[in-house]
């Protein structure tokens, strides 16, 4: 595969998961839960085979593949496979600082997923209130977490436009499926946040 067709087919990659993403999520929304795991559970894998032909630095795939694995009710594989893949990084980026922040929780790293939250603060807003959300999460802290995911919420319901097209608090019902396992949810009322449990 010449560099050219590398480059082609990661971006197709990347189009068909931010599709199987969006299809997820829909079901989601429309509350049939099976439909939603298959979409998610497609997505997660191909973010992942769009990771591995991207160019370096391409770490956004990494969140996408472990959102939509966690939204399809698991996560551990990737979680491991993130762990791994980025265990040697020097300097991280707040991206893969987001990734490896979510690899960490849902492996129970709190402390490593606590460390990774204040890398992601030298990102944008979004990326601080999701920060402050991992770290309410990895100090069992309910209140503090609630306020967080309010804050995602109102975020969400603001933006004009969402990237697989779907209006929907994606990063917000991650958030409450890591906090399912923890038993926090939160729960918060927002036409964006669809119930985390399903």
């Amino acid at each position: 595969m010449t560099a050219m067709e590398r480059g082609e087919h990661h971006q197709q990659l990347m189009a068909s998961a931010i599709e199987r993403d969006a299809e997820g999520q829909r079901a989601l929304l429309e509350g049939d839960g099976q439909a939603a795991r298959v979409a998610f559970t497609a997505a997660a894998e191909l973010y992942r085979r769009s990771w591995e032909l991207a160019p370096p630095g391409s770490y956004g795939r990494l969140v996408g593949m472990l959102k939509s694995a966690v939204l399809a009710g698991g996560g551990s594989g990737e979680a491991e496979y993130v762990r791994a893949g980025l265990a040697d990084l020097q300097t991280a980026s707040p991206t893969a600082s987001y990734a490896q922040a979510v690899a960490a929780m849902i492996a129970g790293d709190d402390a490593t997923a606590t460390r990774a939250a204040g890398e992601m603060r030298a990102g944008s807003e979004a990326f601080r209130r999701t920060a402050d959300a991992v770290v309410a999460l990895c100090e069992r802290d309910r209140d503090a977490y609630a306020a967080a995911l309010r804050e995602i919420a109102r975020d969400f319901e603001g933006r004009e436009r969402h990237l697989t097209g779907v209006p929907i608090a994606d990063t917000g019902v991650m958030l409450e499926r890591l906090a399912e396992r923890r038993g926090m949810t939160a729960d918060v009322d927002s036409r964006l946040l669809p119930p985390s449990r399903w």
